[in-house]
């Protein structure tokens, strides 16, 4: 089935000018709020979520503004599904998994002495430390995710993509057992080799912001940046009904690895089709998703063999 798009607004002037700066003048913002707050004196634990919000309300205008399809905008109900996955899986489980390793794990690391954290280059600019926290976290989370497409986790990883539109909210629908194991990868080895607060704070909004954009529904422009990072232009691809088309761009926030893998995608000759699930019954209710996982080929009811 083609998938018709509604109509585009032109690319002209001022608006062609607007896709292109709206990505990193965004980034540019949040980063500028981070480290403007800290000026004054805030702790570097709570100034990125300021940053955050200011990033998400930019990304929430501009897609009215200059959307990529306007039939996915959301409605209310998908909204507030979006809305209980974002609070209470996308920002409580990392906040309880990091106070539950504090008092665990790293408690029981530090008694040891061994010394872990000598091993990361705490005196390195700062530029240089969110980029190895970033090219690392990128590597695991690579493999996770290929696993999630290839194995059994496709089942939590299902729920990910099960949304048929996107747009900024729904960057937090995961399933919590699929974010816990994400957060193993993205932040834990970080904290163990003792990363300072501020390299994380920095590597937290670059992850928060770049992953608005890669999920939402603005006509951004990014060029050779398709190149570098998780852009929107690629993810769309990834959330591609067709699983030819959705096996590609694992990348996170970088697209590096996907380079050295082979699995970079981003076809010159037309949008991406229908997204989501190939069950055009998949429950899509906060509540429901939180039990999908456990029914065996649910995510791949179909009348086609097209199937993750």
């Amino acid at each position: 089935m083609t998938r018709t798009h509604s109509p585009q607004p032109s690319e002209t002037g001022f608006r062609l000018a607007l896709c292109w700066i709206v990505f990193p003048g965004t980034m540019a913002a949040a980063f500028s709020t981070h480290f403007l707050l800290q000026t004054t004196g805030a702790p570097a634990s709570w100034t990125p979520y300021a940053a955050i919000v200011l990033a998400a309300a930019i990304v929430l205008v501009l897609e009215m503004v200059i959307p990529y399809d306007r039939s996915w905008a959301p409605d209310w109900k998908e909204m507030g599904n979006d809305l209980a996955f974002m609070i209470l899986v996308q920002a409580m489980v990392p906040l309880a998994l990091s106070w539950f390793f504090s008092v665990t794990l790293i408690r029981y690391i530090s008694a040891l002495d061994l010394s872990i954290t000598q091993w990361w280059p705490h005196d390195s600019p700062l530029v240089v430390q969110v980029a190895m926290t970033l090219t690392m976290a990128e590597l695991l989370r690579y493999w996770l995710h290929v696993a999630a497409h290839k194995t059994k986790l496709w089942r939590l990883h299902a729920v990910h993509h099960s949304s048929k539109k996107l747009y900024w909210l729904n960057v937090g629908r995961f399933h919590p057992t699929e974010k816990g194991l994400q957060y193993l990868l993205d932040v834990l080895p970080f904290i163990i080799l003792g990363v300072s607060v501020e390299v994380l704070a920095v590597h937290f909004v670059f992850y928060a912001v770049n992953g608005f954009y890669k999920h939402s529904n603005v006509h951004a422009r990014y060029g050779i940046l398709n190149y570098v990072i998780s852009t929107a232009d690629l993810h769309r691809w990834h959330h591609s009904r067709a699983a030819r088309e959705s096996n590609t761009n694992y990348g996170n926030n970088l697209i590096v690895w996907d380079l050295v893998f082979g699995t970079w995608f981003l076809p010159g000759d037309r949008r991406v089709g229908e997204l989501g699930l190939m069950n055009p019954n998949y429950p899509m209710g906060f509540l429901a998703q939180m039990t999908t996982p456990f029914t065996p080929g649910l995510d791949q009811e179909t009348g086609t063999t097209d199937a993750h």
